[in-house]
């Protein structure tokens, strides 16, 4: 009995040991869970995301990236104010920005009259003095004002596709701004047109690298329009605009709503510009229209704020004066209404008689002008031929008038604005009588119509009739029709590969047959005169390497003054002597050297990176020359020679001449009296000598 009363007794004794065992367990494990949740709760409280708090018995161990120093220790006092800070141990590490993001890597380049501006962060990689360089090229003589960092970081994907489309896009833009971060390169600009806007617009398009994205906002500024006019027309040929005029998209739309219900029919538009003589100018205008519609007929003509409105003949004399009442009362202030009702025609009488006074001015499709008719006085007729022989050139003005001292007053000024309006024109008709002043034909340029009513509003004055009969052939759109700068160079090409340019050793002279290929690649030109090329001249190694500079130079500027001498524009090309510091083929041997020995005409500016490429790709004209191997004494002689004389003869002799004929002869190109005589006096000054003449009117 005692036995097993000590055996229940040491058994009772080890359950209780047990039990306050696994309770201590339990209260402790339930005290670690409750701190850690606590301690783990503060910290999302806080902010502190980032760390991470683990129990081990008392202890509490904190973990974690901390952003800053500033943020760990925000992060511990937070902790503190829950539990304390004897139980806390530190194992937060404080991880460097550039290790939490990458970089965020972007460029942007500002373009104007004052320089070039780079602002923005790049890789190392990419090559701070490239782009610098790259920029150069473009910025030319103006300022360059950088603000870029540089920073040791991987370049992202597209990045460098992206800094090379915006560093080409910026040449051909004089007034932008293009920000680039990894594929995507936003493009702003101005352009000087709508067509010149589309010009941009596609060469970027079709450019785009692979993979980057392009975001474009090319602006086009309006025109001003002076002066701001309109003509409408209604006949039995239907409605149609000679000219129209807007200040607004909305009020083109409310203009052409207006003529449509008229009668007028197909895709029109209104040119949207600057100069209209008050906002309520399309108020004006439809009303106008529909003083038109009521007449059943005739004209309608807007020059700023003066309105000029013909009815047809058959109109009743009491039914126009009603329409033109309701018109002036209705219209705004500052619009003044010349209301014409021309006389019922009357038939022929028994003789069969035609009006004698008249002028008949006609240009053909090649350029030959011919006048015949009446003029005022010898001293107008004078005058006028030599505006004529301004205007279209004077081997290609004929003229057979005669004179009439009997034609009305203010016929002078009538004649001189036809011609004005005639030289727009590809070819056609000008015919002036007392009563009516008619412009017919064909143009090459959808403006004409615009231009030639502008002019004829502007100098006839409101009373004056006149009709214009224009029809639009895009075929013969020269603009239209003009290769790309890439043709241009596959031309050049082209001819170069049938007949070379060959220098004689160490000289400068082109002659001979090489004079015939020069005037070649001179007539490919004049469609290109607008392509940034550069002629570089090139050499073998024969020699010292001064003297192959110097002729390598005097060589380009050869070819340069020579197509300058061919009446080439010149503006957009530069000679460059590079002398054998560029071979493209191994200069020991005669094959090589013979290679080296060349001209080469070069694209620069927006394509000129595709200019550069291979020999093989056939995107660079090459002009094979003959040997260099000359001594330096011989060689600087020739090349002093001809460019002292030849290459200035040329340039002397040629472009002075036709400077100075361009200069007179666009002088008198817009006649600006308001009468005959001083148009008249204007254009008796302008080509006084009309023999000396040698402009081409165009």
């Amino acid at each position: 009995m005692q036995r097993l009363a000590l055996f229940y007794a040491v058994l009772a004794i080890a359950v209780a040991i047990a039990l306050s065992v696994l309770g201590a367990n339990l209260v402790a494990d339930f005290t670690e869970r409750s701190t850690a949740r606590i301690v783990n709760d503060t910290l999302k409280e806080g902010g502190f995301d980032w760390s991470t708090a683990r129990m081990d018995g008392l202890l509490i161990h904190v973990t974690g990236p901390a952003p800053t120093e500033s943020a760990r220790f925000q992060a511990l006092n937070a902790l503190k104010s829950v539990v304390n800070g004897n139980r806390i141990r530190d194992s937060i590490t404080v991880v460097a920005p550039e290790e939490l993001h990458a970089p965020r890597f972007s460029l942007e380049l500002l373009r104007n009259g004052d320089g070039i501006s780079l602002i923005g962060l790049i890789p190392e990689a990419t090559g701070r003095d490239k782009i610098l360089e790259e920029i150069g090229t473009v910025a030319g003589d103006t300022n360059i004002t950088d603000m870029l960092e540089t920073t040791d970081h991987p370049e992202p994907e597209d990045w460098q596709a992206s800094v090379e489309f915006a560093l080409r896009s910026l040449k051909s833009l004089p007034r932008s701004k293009i920000s680039v971060v990894p594929g995507r390169v936003s493009i702003t600009a101005i352009s000087d047109s709508q067509r010149q806007k589309l010009m941009i617009e596609t060469n970027l398009s079709d450019n785009r690298p692979k993979g980057v994205a392009v975001i474009l906002n090319i602006s086009a500024p309006r025109p001003v329009i002076t002066p701001f006019s309109l003509r409408l027309i209604k006949d039995d040929a239907g409605t149609r605009f000679d000219s129209c005029s807007s200040d607004t998209e909305a009020n083109s739309r409310r203009i052409l709503a207006a003529a449509r219900q008229t009668g007028l029919a197909g895709e029109q538009s209104c040119t949207i510009g600057l100069g209209a003589p008050t906002p309520r100018w399309a108020e004006a205008v439809v009303l106008a229209i529909g003083a038109l519609d009521r007449l059943g007929g005739g004209s309608l003509t807007f020059s700023d704020a003066d309105i000029t409105l013909v009815a047809p003949p058959q109109v009743a004399s009491v039914e126009f004066d009603q329409v033109v009442h309701d018109l002036e009362t209705a219209l705004p202030d500052l619009f003044s209404v010349h209301a014409v009702l021309p006389p019922r025609p009357v038939l022929e009488g028994a003789e069969g008689q035609v009006d004698t006074q008249e002028l008949l001015v006609t240009k053909s499709p090649e350029g030959l002008v011919q006048m015949r008719g009446r003029l005022h006085d010898q001293r107008s007729q004078l005058a006028i031929r030599n505006f004529a022989r301004a205007l279209f050139g004077s081997d290609n003005v004929h003229d057979t008038t005669r004179i009439d001292s009997t034609l009305p007053n203010g016929w002078g000024t009538r004649v001189l604005a036809g011609l004005q309006s005639l030289a727009k024109l590809h070819n056609g008709v000008l015919m002036v009588n007392a009563d009516m002043l008619e412009v017919r034909g064909i143009t090459d340029r959808p403006e004409a119509r615009t231009e030639v009513t502008q002019i004829l509003s502007s100098h006839l004055g409101e009373t004056a009739l006149y009709r214009i009969d224009l029809n639009y052939e895009e075929a013969l759109n020269r603009q239209l029709a003009l290769p790309t700068p890439e043709e241009c160079v596959a031309r050049i090409n082209a001819a170069l590969a049938e007949k070379q340019i060959v220098f004689g050793p160490g000289a400068t002279r082109i002659e001979g047959e090489s004079v015939a290929v020069l005037d070649r690649i001179a007539e490919l030109m004049k469609d290109c005169d607008e392509v940034e090329m550069e002629i570089g001249g090139h050499t073998d190694s024969q020699g010292r390497e001064t003297m192959n500079q110097t002729l390598s130079q005097a060589r380009a500027e050869a070819v340069l003054d020579g197509l300058l001498a061919r009446e080439v524009l010149t503006s957009h090309l530069s000679a460059k002597g590079y002398g054998e510091t560029r071979p493209i083929a191994d200069n020991g041997s005669e094959e090589g050297r013979t290679r080296n020995r060349r001209i080469e005409f070069r694209l620069i500016g927006p394509m000129e990176e595709n200019a550069t490429a291979s020999e093989d790709t056939g995107e660079t004209a090459t002009v094979a020359t003959d040997s260099d191997a000359e001594t330096e004494t011989d060689a600087g002689s020739d090349a002093q020679a001809d460019t002292g004389t030849d290459a200035g003869i040329d340039t002397g002799t040629d472009a002075g001449i036709d400077s100075g004929t361009d200069t007179g002869t666009d002088a008198g190109l817009e006649p600006d009296a308001a009468d005959a005589t001083d148009m008249a006096d204007q254009a008796d000054e302008t080509a006084v000598e009309p023999d000396q003449s040698t402009g081409t009117g165009e």
